[in-house]
């Protein structure tokens, strides 16, 4: 039972868990943002709001092409709204909080304890010997 407990309290395994639980909850947001806002917004400007009852039959065989309208639809819309409302803003974010990249100094190495050291250095910071 030890190891099962601490199998089931590793970091990872609870961020996992936690990923799965936002994860289903902002699934169920945005399929409501989707299916609420803006199919019918879709909709009202071009007409119809549900495929669904398109179809076609070949020998016998009904091919409902309007439930695949009606998936592909729903994906475009899906992935529209997670790249605008999630990736932009979230890129822009870390773009504002990334540290810029530092400064390449020249170095020399320390005589005495041989660490990397600013070239105008005249102590290392390391081992505080003078240098010439």
């Amino acid at each position: 039972m030890k190891d099962f407990r601490e199998f089931l309290l590793r970091g990872n395994i609870v961020d996992l868990a936690v990923a799965v639980v936002i994860g289903v909850a902002f699934g169920a947001l945005t399929d409501s943002l989707v299916a609420d806002l803006l199919t019918p917004l879709i909709a009202a400007i071009g007409g119809q709001q549900d495929f669904s009852a398109l179809t076609f039959t070949v020998n016998g065989s009904i091919f409902r092409y309007g439930m695949f309208l009606n998936a592909v639809f729903a994906f475009v819309l899906i992935a529209a709204v997670i790249f605008f409302l999630v990736v932009k803003p979230v890129n822009a974010l870390m773009n504002r909080k990334r540290p810029e990249p530092p400064v390449d100094e020249p170095t020399k190495d320390c005589p005495e304890c041989l660490s990397s050291i600013p070239e105008a250095a005249r102590r290392c910071a390391f081992c505080t010997a003078e240098l010439v």
